[in-house]
């Protein structure tokens, strides 16, 4: 019994992971169309509690410092205009999907 529960428990966790990811790449393409991921660099340093990085990685699948802190920064940075135009996609399709028609 407890095998079906690690393996459910792993399966779930490998879902958010992927939930994760899809949301911070929509946050990073609407970041990098606002223009924020482009431009002259900033160099940010600091101290973080190896559990909270540990965690972060874990849950976005990022393996990168850098890239971890940048996505955490253009999550603050878009937050507000991110879900608004989020809310404006509902129904959507986007151009790339292949309907098959």
């Amino acid at each position: 019994m407890p095998k079906t529960i690690a393996k459910s428990s792993e399966s779930k966790v490998l879902s958010m992971v992927e939930v994760n990811r899809r949301k911070l790449e929509g946050i990073r393409k609407f970041a990098q169309d606002q223009g924020l991921l482009s431009g002259k660099t900033h160099v940010v340093r600091g101290r973080m509690p190896d559990s909270l990085v540990a965690a972060a990685k874990k849950n976005t699948g990022i393996e990168s410092d850098t890239e971890l802190v940048k996505m955490a920064l253009a999550n603050l940075a878009v937050e507000e205009n991110y879900f608004e135009w989020l809310w404006s996609q509902r129904g959507t399709i986007p151009p790339e999907i292949d309907l098959e028609f």
